[in-house]
């Protein structure tokens, strides 16, 4: 009787186990051969390593920390080096083991002696340290000789041990195993971590973890690849333990893990382009530019990636490379990035449609309004920043939003949505409302006697945040009070990427490609039904210095790396759609496009 309920209880906590298990998915790190650190323990540790091991010796009564036995010392002993150090961290406040929560921290002792004494000899030091022993935060796990698995019940309940996937448990044995291990060499002997394994080996490494997990276990592999690259594939396959003798570096990847790495489960809508004016040779009515901020090639790939192989921008043929940096600066910034878009005009870094003299430059919406075209200006930001005042403002110093807004009101716009300036003075605000029919959102934007400015706070989300299609919902608004028989110009800025990368964070920067990519796509269609459209799509700048180290089309994943959070000087894509989309081909200044507008027009500046 009392061996059936034995069992019962053993099924009961096994099952309880695999539950817990299959919850967990995060990776976390193991310092391998830590005591090889120039400080073992403490450097691992406060790196965030959730587990870490130590080479033990039974030699001569003492417990020594050694890679082989030529390295033993007895300054070097498991009681200096580890357990001394975690009563030290438990002692003081402990608040670094509680953050890992229950069971989260664990030390390995690898044992390189007979198994049984030199266990026997380690519950004995271990005793004298109640603190870890009993503490609720940490987990001993006994690794390399161990005792048979049949009498890993019969030790103390401290006491843990770690499994070798390729053999076969008791139930009750299992109980017992706190993770499982093996050589990384018998699933892909011959990957140093670059490039990717190949399928029968991935096949055979991911059928390993879920053996694992199913068995309620965590999982690390040893001999493995140690690199940035190899981490990215250990996370994706769902390894628990990452292997590693780089503790810092491997704490800051995980760390930012979920910063730069991004699944999206659903495809966004697909326009087929007809392509039926694309590339003609006949005047453009209008112009409709769309300025992706921050964003290049590798933007558009994380976008093109979590959106499952697919981005409407990629339709477009006629493809050319811009070079952005501005008359001072190697790496410009947005302002003379948009003004080179508005003026044909290199300026200097935080200048707004002004020269290098801080003069006012002739801007494209003053030249279409002489042909009695209308300008709508859209933006997922403030319709102060940067690229959208490049279009209508003239100052030195892109911060001045009084100034900025001041200018707005000379400027001939006739519909501007985004976000609005905070502390704008009384009377300014009221200057506003004298000119334009301002409204809080698109839905109460209507065509009539003033130009519309739609100062929404939604504007100012993310996609992440819940901003939903308002710029698609912002471009139809616009055509719908822009479009008339002389033409129209539209700039519309998907601002959020360049914050996206700005933060490092891969996720906004995928989501708000692929919304942005939404709105290229509703302007594509407009030019298909129009006939006399012309679409260009584009970045002032590359942000962040993004690298795509890791993706899968069919799941919509994609990670990455970046260089650093600001601005670079690498050239970015150029795209255009409809009449005139065949000048915008080839590597050239940003200043060109202005020229390829106009050209396209059929307007000599």
């Amino acid at each position: 009787m009392r061996l059936m309920i034995r069992k019962i209880v053993v099924l009961i906590v096994f099952s309880i186990l695999c539950w817990n298990s299959r919850a967990q998915t995060q990776s976390f790190g193991h310092s391998h051969n830590d005591y090889e650190n120039k400080i073992p323990f403490y450097e691992a540790f406060f790196a965030g390593m959730r587990s870490i091991e130590a080479d033990v010796y039974f030699w001569k009564d003492s417990l020594l920390v050694a890679h082989e036995p030529k390295d033993i010392r007895v300054d070097r002993s498991l009681r200096a080096l580890y357990l001394e150090p975690l009563k030290s961290i438990i002692t003081k406040d402990g608040n670094e083991l509680k953050k890992m929560g229950p069971k989260g921290f664990q030390l390995m002792i690898d044992i390189k002696t007979a198994a049984v004494p030199s266990l026997n000899a380690l519950i004995q030091q271990l005793q004298q340290y109640p603190e870890i022993i009993n503490s609720e935060y940490i987990r001993i796990s006994i690794s390399g000789n161990r005792p048979s698995p049949d009498t890993y019940t019969t030790y103390p309940d401290f006491i843990w041990f770690d499994g070798e996937i390729q053999k076969t448990y008791s139930l009750d044995a299992l109980t017992r195993i706190a993770m499982m291990s093996d050589n990384f060499g018998s699933y892909a002997a011959k990957w140093n971590g670059k490039g990717r394994v190949s399928a029968e080996e991935e096949r055979k490494i991911v059928a390993a973890v879920t053996k694992v997990h199913q068995l309620g276990k965590k999982i690390r592999f040893w001999n493995s690849p140690d690199n940035i690259n190899a981490w990215y594939h250990f996370s994706d396959w769902g390894v628990d333990y990452i292997n590693t003798d780089h503790s810092t570096k491997l704490s800051e990847f995980l760390k930012t893990y979920p910063t730069r790495s991004y699944t999206n489960a659903v495809q966004s809508k697909i326009y087929q382009p007809k392509y039926k004016n694309d590339g003609a040779s006949k005047p453009v009515k209008n112009v409709i530019l769309l300025i992706g901020d921050g964003t290049s090639l590798a933007h558009w790939f994380a976008g093109y990636t979590a959106n499952h192989a697919f981005l409407n921008v990629f339709n477009m043929r006629s493809i050319g490379l811009s070079k952005t940096s501005s008359a001072d600066n190697f790496v410009t910034d947005s302002a003379p990035g948009s003004t080179a878009f508005a003026s044909g005009q290199k300026t200097k870094n935080r200048y707004v449609g002004a020269d290098t003299n801080g003069l006012p430059l002739l801007l494209l919406p003053a030249i279409f309004d002489k042909r009695g075209m209308k300008t709508a200006l859209i933006t997922s930001g403030d319709i102060t920043d940067a690229t959208p005042a490049d279009f209508y403002a003239h100052q030195s110093e892109r911060s001045k939003s009084d100034a900025i807004l001041r200018d707005l009101l000379k400027a001939s716009i006739a519909f501007i949505a985004g976000g609005y300036p905070s502390n704008i003075p009384t009377s300014l605000q009221d200057s506003v409302k004298v000119k334009f029919d301002v409204v809080a959102n698109l839905s109460d934007a209507k065509k009539g006697l003033k130009p519309v400015l739609v100062s929404d706070s939604n504007a100012y989300k993310s996609i992440l945040q819940g901003r939903g299609a308002w710029l698609t919902a912002a471009f139809e608004k616009a055509v719908s009070i822009v479009q008339g028989p002389r033409g129209f110009f539209m700039m519309l800025e998907g601002a959020q990427v360049d914050h996206g990368a700005h933060a490092n964070d891969l996720p906004k920067v995928a989501t708000e490609v692929i919304d942005f990519d939404q709105a290229i796509a509703a302007a594509m269609k407009f030019a298909d039904s129009n006939g006399e459209t012309l679409v260009i799509v584009t970045a002032d700048h590359e942000t962040g210095g993004l690298t795509l180290l890791d993706g899968d089309y069919k799941k919509g994943f994609i990670a990455g790396q970046f260089a650093s959070d600001d601005h670079s000087a690498i050239p970015v894509p150029v795209f255009a759609y409809g009449p005139g989309s065949q000048y915008f081909r080839g590597v050239y200044e940003n200043t060109e496009i202005f020229r390829f507008v106009l050209k396209a027009m059929g307007v000599n500046n």
